[in-house]
């Protein structure tokens, strides 16, 4: 019997060795839960490109918006556990909108496999040329003066760029409405267009944009000075003191992943960080590369969740 169960185990294991060694032997899915023109459109577009080079299959992006990443995550949740279906995705569906949204149909936590930590990157607060506004004291002073007056828009609700939002409301002590759209892009353009007031949003979203004119920038949720915009004072050089607020991007694939399939797609991620392309990329979008394992990505997830748990719950914020 002993001797069954080892060729059993054994068996097993040449199993789960091939099926990694043939994967993927056909294109994947990556589902991106955001329309495209945002940042994280920009990332998943970068990140499989580089995957379809190191794999020599296509990586394609599949854009499935609305609920703040939610119905993209969902899907990707309940998708077979093959490393066909994967999902990139940020800390505003993984970190934040499970806190504002029982019905989010997957946990966070539990529903999905990390893979690999992609990169991180500070929200912009931009307004409209429009606005006599040059910084983030005067945005204030002025909203004051006007309690209710002045808006503020986001990729949408239970999104970090609205959660962000609400603490630029506490830290400021001003009173302005929020506005959802469903992903940054049409966000950007209203703000541009002088509908909404303000927005923060990524650089990868409205830096093209405050090059442009279209949009004037006031200052990053960072605690250092972006590297690509370095004019740009922190909120918190700007008088909210300790004001820090980061979106990040990581790669998923649905639960109970093949053990080996996941290692290899770990490995050939970190290798796509490591592109020279991909760096010089991201750095063009103010975004700072990550990499690491899959517990690094798990534990990473742990913790700015708990953060923005407790940031929900002290606020008492809910979503429109």
């Amino acid at each position: 019997m002993q001797l069954k169960n080892c060729w059993l185990l054994l068996g097993l294991f040449a199993s789960g060795l091939a099926q990694a060694e043939n994967y993927p032997s056909r294109a994947v899915q990556v589902v991106t839960p955001f329309p495209p023109g945002g940042a994280a459109d920009v990332v998943v577009r970068l990140v499989t490109q580089q995957l379809s080079d190191l794999f020599k299959v296509p990586f394609v992006v599949d854009n499935k918006p609305g609920a703040g990443g939610g119905i993209g995550a969902q899907f990707v949740s309940h998708a077979v556990p093959d490393g066909y279906t994967l999902l990139l995705t940020s800390s505003s569906t993984m970190s934040i909108n499970p806190h504002l949204n029982t019905k989010m149909g997957f946990d966070p936590l539990k529903s999905l496999s990390p893979i690999a930590f992609i990169g991180d990157s500070p929200n912009v607060l931009v307004v409209s040329p429009s606005l006599p506004f040059k910084t983030s004291a005067e945005l204030i002073a002025a909203a004051k003066a006007k309690p209710g007056f002045y808006s503020f828009a986001s990729n949408g609700s239970g999104t970090l760029s609205h959660l962000t939002g609400e603490l630029y409301k506490q830290a400021s002590g001003i009173d302005a409405l929020h506005v959802p759209y469903k992903g940054a892009s049409p966000a950007v353009v209203d703000v541009a267009g002088g509908q909404v007031s303000f927005l923060f949003a990524a650089f990868a979203s409205v830096g093209p944009m405050v090059k442009a004119g279209k949009l004037r920038a006031l200052g990053v949720t960072s605690t250092r000075r972006l590297n690509i915009s370095p004019e740009l004072p922190t909120l918190a050089e700007s008088g909210l003191s300790g004001f820090e607020s980061n979106q990040w991007w990581g790669l998923f694939a649905p639960l109970e992943l093949p053990h080996e399939v996941l290692a290899r797609l770990n490995l050939e991620m970190n290798k796509a960080l490591k592109s020279p392309d991909l760096k010089k990329r991201f750095a063009e979008q103010g975004i700072d590369v990550g990499g690491g394992s899959p517990a690094d990505l798990a534990a990473y997830l742990q913790n700015d969740y708990n953060k923005w748990g407790q940031i929900i719950k002290t606020g008492n914020i809910a979503i429109n």
